[in-house]
């Protein structure tokens, strides 16, 4: 079924990125910024008055889902090589797995938001063959380079599909940890930030309503 993906398009220097034909691809579980906005997600939570220990205490359903998805990811890193059929579906595989993990805790808070960035995230995967679609331009206002040779899990392509649902809004090449993120991916970071605040009792989320009980109860 993935067995063919898209013809990539090609970089050979940072400049050219929009201008020569070939693979030029790059990693996306390597956000390392997204990380970064959770993180200071949730070192704001004591600023809008809520308590850490709540989120200690969130118990989620079925986290083997989520540390499947992750694991699929954490495989294509630790064996790079040629684009090949089982790196293709490992690759794909990941956001099902995720969606299931959303889907079996969609009472957290935030978690229907994540739900929809990881289905953006799919749907563009699925367009193309299996390979997330990138923006030239993103990637060369980022000031990342490839490597053309090995199979990654986003790619520049000559004729993409749903390249708005791709990797197309960059962070500068001056910031640290500088890449190139989906709308997807800001979906998803907006709906954990919301949940680790909206959990936490944070007023930069609202206080949680009488109804929706302790965050202990979520299991």
């Amino acid at each position: 079924m993935w067995d063919v993906a898209p013809t990539p398009v090609r970089a050979s220097r940072r400049g050219d990125i929009a201008g020569t034909l070939g693979d030029t691809r790059t990693e996306r579980s390597c956000s390392v910024i997204l990380v970064v906005l959770l993180v200071l997600a949730v070192a704001l939570v004591p600023l809008g008055g809520g308590r850490l220990r709540r989120l200690w205490t969130l118990q989620l359903r079925s986290p083997w889902l989520l540390w499947l998805a992750l694991g699929a990811q954490v495989v294509l890193i630790a064996f790079p090589g040629e684009e090949t059929s089982w790196r293709i579906a490992l690759n794909v595989a990941a956001y099902p797995l995720g969606l299931a993990w959303v889907w079996r805790n969609r009472d957290v808070p935030g978690m229907w938001v994540v739900g929809l960035g990881a289905a953006c995230n799919l749907t563009a995967i699925l367009a193309n063959g299996g390979v997330m679609p990138v923006s030239a331009r993103a990637l060369e206002v980022a000031g990342i380079t490839t490597d053309p040779d090995l199979f990654t899990n986003a790619a520049v392509l000559a004729d993409p599909k749903l390249l708005f649902l791709g990797d197309v809004v960059p962070t500068p090449s001056w910031l640290p940890f500088a890449n190139v993120v989906s709308v997807g991916d800001v979906l998803i970071v907006l709906g954990l930030a919301y949940g680790i605040h909206r959990v936490a009792g944070s007023r930069l989320a609202g206080r949680p309503r009488p109804s929706e009980g302790s965050p202990a109860d979520v299991r």
